[in-house]
């Protein structure tokens, strides 16, 4: 059945239908499927930096600066781009556990009690609205706070809802959503989802095959806002959503938030290759304890983090292009979930080369990092950065945010860069392009300019 998409009327306030204004105006919404350690420590962290006694440490919009062209002056992407501004946002999402955001927080234990307290009363005002749920995706949780309905339709026309009744309560001119949940048992593109009739055709059927992720998704789309994967669940990379994101011109992003011990393996492995040094092994192993942790512990769910982690290392280390160097590459990756750790993720990586003459050397790298910590600011400069987009009548998939993403999600023109260096160069460029037209120029006058 044809789902009917979103009309101007019904996209008034719920959606970013004032995408054609390149300056900010109004109030940003942000809506977050899986409302737990992540999106409470970037709530939280967002409202303690309004109070003034937060640091936004990490963020590329707070604190980053990108190197101008031809002078080599560089600029604050905060004051040289038209961002929305931190006192607009407003907060919303869906969870499977009816927690206000203030219980979510203490329970994950990733901010200090006192931080905590401080920010109480703004925490406690936001709940979860119940969520899409399919226990064969998320085998290790059993949430009872979800959307009682077992047609697809249903669920989707309710989420739908939630985003209209969203916008108009909290008066929002525009949205973007973030999906934090948890990592879905690894789901392979199929039939279903070549083209947006198949994939309609699949939800008046009620395919099994449809994970939860995929629905936000496609409310998403259907209401026009913009969409950004946080987690390893395929979605934005299928044709379907490709082609509907195009179709009712909605920017997507994905997939996977790239944080700790990935992060340090496109840093690592280009400095290898431009070295022209060979790596025979690379052992990748996780320690953590938080629920994401406890939903990594089934094989499944597992499956969907190994393809993403592991990915990055043969878009780097080519064997084709260096056969002499790469072509005996073994890459293992394990995650172990350890509940005392909480939050608290330690990486544990050895990494066997080999330089002149083969002769053999290790490198071990030890992360004691804070998963949370890590990823919230990403999340902050992927809202504010998609809502630029969308002002910018961008559609499809935004395959310069690749920066931001473990797996990232390209067009099939395109070929995946996971170089962390690359990455930042075309992300960079892009910033470049939106800052000249801020400022009433266009990229190639600028270039021209400079030149």
């Amino acid at each position: 059945m044809m789902m009917k998409t979103s009309t101007k009327e019904d996209r008034e306030n719920a959606s970013s239908g004032a995408s054609s204004r390149r300056s900010p105006s109004g109030r940003l919404g942000v809506l977050i499927p899986g409302m737990g350690a992540v999106a409470s420590t970037f709530i939280a962290g967002v409202e303690a930096i309004r109070q003034g006694w937060g640091l936004p440490a990490g963020s590329l919009t707070q604190l980053g600066k990108v190197e101008g062209k031809g002078n080599g002056d560089s600029w604050r992407v905060s004051k040289s781009l038209p961002l929305t501004g931190l006192e607009d946002l407003v907060f919303g999402g869906w969870d499977i556990f009816d927690e206000s955001m203030l219980e979510t927080a203490r329970r994950s234990r990733v901010l200090d009690p006192y931080e905590i307290d401080r920010l109480a009363p703004f925490l406690d005002q936001i709940r979860p609205m119940a969520g899409a749920f399919d226990r064969n995706f998320v085998k290790n949780l059993a949430g009872k706070h979800i959307i009682e309905s077992s047609s697809l339709s249903d669920r989707v026309e309710q989420l739908r809802s939630d985003i209209r009744r969203f916008a108009e309560q909290n008066q929002c001119d525009r949205l973007v959503m973030v999906w934090c949940g948890s990592t879905e048992v690894h789901t392979p593109e199929s039939a279903i989802h070549q083209s947006i009739e198949t994939f309609e055709q699949a939800i008046a059927a009620n395919d099994p095959a449809i994970a939860p992720s995929q629905l936000y998704l496609y409310a998403s789309i259907l209401e026009r806002v913009p969409y950004v994967n946080g987690a390893p669940n395929p979605g934005v990379e299928f044709p379907c959503f490709q082609q509907l994101a195009l179709r009712m011109q909605v920017p997507v992003a994905g997939s996977d938030f790239k944080t700790g011990q990935t992060f340090l393996k496109t840093v690592l492995a280009p400095a290898f290759k431009t070295r022209q040094l060979g790596v025979r092994g690379w052992y990748s192993t996780n320690i953590l304890g938080n629920r994401d942790g406890e939903v990594l512990d089934d094989p499944g769910s597992f499956r969907s983090k190994e393809v993403s982690k592991a990915g990055v290392l043969n878009g780097i280390l080519s064997a084709t292009e260096y056969p002499e160097l790469y072509a005996d590459l073994s890459h293992v990756v394990r995650i172990n979930y350890y509940p005392p750790r909480g939050d608290n993720k330690e990486g544990w990586d050895n990494i066997d080369l080999f330089g002149w003459l083969n002769y053999p050397m290790q490198l071990k790298v030890n992360f004691l990092c804070r998963d949370s910590i890590l990823a919230a600011p990403l999340v902050l400069d992927l809202v504010l950065l998609m809502d630029l987009a969308a002002r910018n009548r961008r559609a499809g998939l935004q395959s310069w945010l690749s920066y931001f993403f473990k797996s990232p999600a390209v067009p099939s023109v395109e070929t995946v860069e996971h170089d962390l260096g690359i990455q930042w160069r075309s992300l960079a460029e892009e910033l470049e392009g939106f800052r000249a037209l801020s400022h009433g120029v266009s990229l190639s006058a600028e270039v021209a300019l400079d030149a």
